[in-house]
């Protein structure tokens, strides 16, 4: 709910749920329709073969009707069996989450640590996996871009580590506040279970979730002994290939993701990446013109989908954002678990552009000061100077394509 200063329309600057546009909410808001009939089956195709493109994979992408949390125990429930060994790494609050998901199935997760301030280090995973000499892991679950801290971890990397160790495990990626942002290649990148969410990149609301699979994976499913039913892979498949679903499906959202992957592919996935790194460079560099410190240390982990941002010593990021929140109607992502109280997190993912990015970082700016947080003043001078400077580069470029 927004604060007292409520003028205009609220900004959403949390790293999902993220802004709906227009052309998605006019989608669903479309009459309720037989979801075992013949125009439901035209939807469902359409559907399930445009999230392939999305995800970059020719094997089948299972959608359901649940948040992100429903689509990373179908990865694990789909493939795996009870006492089974899996590789996870630390890189923040929701790669802990998938772990603790794990211990609750009956899995036997090994958490690699990290101090939340980069991505997955492949070369830790890669010398575990070459000491795993009787290849009991069975599974590597790494996070691609971790919501709660604003790191990336390299995918095509931990792929080339994985087969570096000839290790036979599975490899699983969560890609729920990175697909359709950050570059991503399922199939490319030797992927055998992505997990994803509507409510980030595709720029939809909560409530549709995705397993996109390798036959590597669904092979690993006929002999799985986890048990599963609304989850399960198999009662998926037969009425998918139909368009169908084995239960009512979400059908209203339906209609909302096959208006995002419409424009999607009207933008080109290659243009959302590069306007998705050019917000979260000049994020950055209002970040540092301020004089704060950025959670992320590591610059190739940075990511083009979120900033999480240190309060500086004896400063409370809640306390700030309330600020924000009342002063100027704007909503920041808060610090999760480790991280609470510490960081406060802004959102530049979705249906976004420069105009709504500078009005961000005003707020921010502004709210920095009606806060008494130390600061230097020109943080959005700075992000506005290279927003500038990228757009006329690229201006060339354009008029190049047009001749």
């Amino acid at each position: 709910m927004s604060g007292s200063g409520a003028d205009g329309r609220h900004f959403l600057q949390i790293p999902g749920p993220t802004n709906v546009p227009d052309r998605i909410l006019r989608a669903i808001d479309h009459p309720t329709i037989d979801h075992r009939g013949p125009a439901f089956a035209k939807l469902g195709k359409r559907v399930l073969a445009g999230m392939q493109w999305v995800f970059r994979c020719r094997g089948p992408v299972f959608i359901y009707p649940s948040s992100g949390t429903g689509a990373w125990e179908a990865a694990l429930v789909n493939t795996l069996s009870p006492g089974d060994r899996v590789l996870m790494y630390e890189t923040g609050h929701f790669a802990t989450l998938w772990k603790n998901i794990a211990v609750k199935l009956g899995l036997q997760p090994e958490f690699l640590a990290s101090d939340w301030r980069r991505g997955a280090d492949a070369a830790q995973i890669e010398a575990r996996l070459r000491g795993d000499k009787d290849h009991a892991i069975k599974a590597v679950c790494v996070v691609h871009n971790e919501t709660s801290t604003g790191c990336v971890s390299p995918i095509a990397a931990v792929r080339k580590a994985i087969d570096a160790a000839r290790h036979p495990a599975l490899f699983m990626v969560d890609t729920i506040s990175s697909l359709a942002s950050i570059d991503y290649r399922h199939d490319e990148w030797g992927v055998d279970v992505t997990v994803g969410g509507s409510q980030k990149g595709l720029m939809l609301p909560p409530g549709l979730a995705f397993n996109a699979t390798s036959e590597k994976a669904l092979a690993a499913s006929k002999t799985a002994r986890l048990p599963r039913s609304y989850w399960s892979w198999e009662e998926m498949s037969g009425p998918n290939a139909a368009g169908f679903f084995p239960y009512t499906p979400a059908t209203n959202l339906l209609f909302g993701l096959a208006e995002a992957i419409t424009m999607l592919e009207e933008m080109g996935l290659e243009a959302v990446f590069a306007r998705h790194a050019r917000h979260g460079e000049a994020t950055r560099r209002a970040v540092r013109a301020w004089g704060l410190e950025l959670l992320c240390v590591d610059p190739n982990h940075y990511s083009s989908s979120l900033t999480a941002v240190l309060m500086p010593a004896g400063h409370d990021a809640d306390a700030f954002r309330k600020v924000v929140l009342e002063n100027f109607n704007m909503s920041l992502g808060n610090g999760l678990s480790k991280v609470a109280g510490k960081v406060f997190r802004i959102g530049h993912l979705g249906d976004f552009n420069d105009l709504m990015l500078a009005g961000t970082l005003a707020g921010i700016e502004m709210g920095l000061a009606l806060a008494g947080v130390p600061h230097k003043k020109g943080g959005v001078q700075a992000a506005l100077d290279y927003l500038a400077g990228a757009r006329q580069s690229a201006e060339p470029k354009k008029m190049a394509a047009r001749r």
